[in-house]
């Protein structure tokens, strides 16, 4: 009878300890989301003081659908705890994305991060699950081998989401993978590029910013970005990446200049109505991957 209690009250405590650690990789996770859009230095992107290349968005818009995700985040960490199949993973993306349709009019603001940041703390809560420590790479080993088959064989119903998506329609023209593929490859270009980038200028500089700044041109330089193939087809797509390559090559960050450099290509990209938006959720990713271990 003791030995019946003591152990109820250890599973609670491991319950406990698995919802409280859900709360903060849901609170990391939003975080993350948070910075990524009040970085400043984003070509054609949204930021606190412009629409960027939209004109049915800003930073508002923004900060409405990351109150409507408070509790996504929280409850997908909670649900990968107990090692779900995607289906049950799925299910709680589409009715995220329906909050953040309602709180933002329709607008889609955080397809991407409810999808591939989902996943992220899906993983994570799987990783505290099996009592292994919280790292990078785990958690992107975990979203390929978890649910890497799963994510690229899910149905495309009128609930997918990437259903009529301009990422999806974009990806089968131009025949690139995007969001669903770099998932299901577990993160490869957050990996190659947008860490390394990231932590390489932290390092150097100690400014966050320099860092965050740096990791989203590396991105945009080496993706297949479907936003920017949707606004500006493969043409918009070459020219971004061209740009950003160069801005990288001549420096980054560490110019100068660097600043008047990230205005000029804004104004370009601006006038080509040119935003790479899945650059900027791998961003967001990045920002995730590279505090992941802090969680413990």
């Amino acid at each position: 009878m003791i030995e019946a209690s003591l152990s109820a009250n250890a599973a609670s405590l491991v319950s406990d300890r698995y919802v409280l650690l859900a709360q903060r990789i849901g609170r990391l996770a939003l975080a993350c989301l948070h910075r990524e859009v009040a970085l400043e230095y984003k070509p054609g992107l949204v930021t606190p003081w412009s629409q960027g290349s939209h004109e049915d968005m800003d930073f508002s818009t923004f900060l409405r659908s990351l109150q409507s995700l408070r509790h996504y985040f929280p409850e997908i960490a909670t649900c990968g705890c107990g090692r779900p199949d995607f289906r049950e993973l799925r299910l709680l993306g589409i009715e995220a994305e329906r909050q953040m349709l309602l709180a933002t009019g329709g607008i889609n603001t955080h397809r991407g991060a409810i999808f591939n940041l989902g996943l992220l703390c899906a993983a994570a809560g799987l990783i505290t699950a099996k009592q292994q420590g919280l790292e990078a790479a785990l958690a992107c080993a975990v979203v390929r081998e978890s649910w890497g088959v799963s994510i690229m064989a899910s149905p495309t119903d009128g609930h997918d989401e990437y259903r009529f998506s301009h990422g999806q329609k974009v990806a089968l023209r131009y025949g690139v993978g995007g969001a669903r593929a770099e998932a299901a490859a577990g993160f490869p270009s957050v990996v190659a590029v947008g860490l390394p980038a990231y932590l390489s200028v932290l390092e150097t500089t100690g400014d966050a910013t320099c860092a965050e700044t740096q990791a989203l041109f590396a991105l945009i330089a080496s993706l297949d970005d479907t936003n920017l193939l949707w606004r500006g087809g493969a043409a918009g797509l070459a020219h971004a990446k061209r740009t950003a390559a160069d801005f990288i090559a001549r420096g980054g960050v560490l110019a100068r200049d660097w600043r008047r450099r990230v205005d000029a290509i804004d104004s370009d990209f601006r006038s080509r109505r040119l935003s790479p938006g899945g650059s900027a959720d791998l961003l967001a990713v990045t920002l995730f991957l590279a505090r992941i271990g802090e969680l413990g």
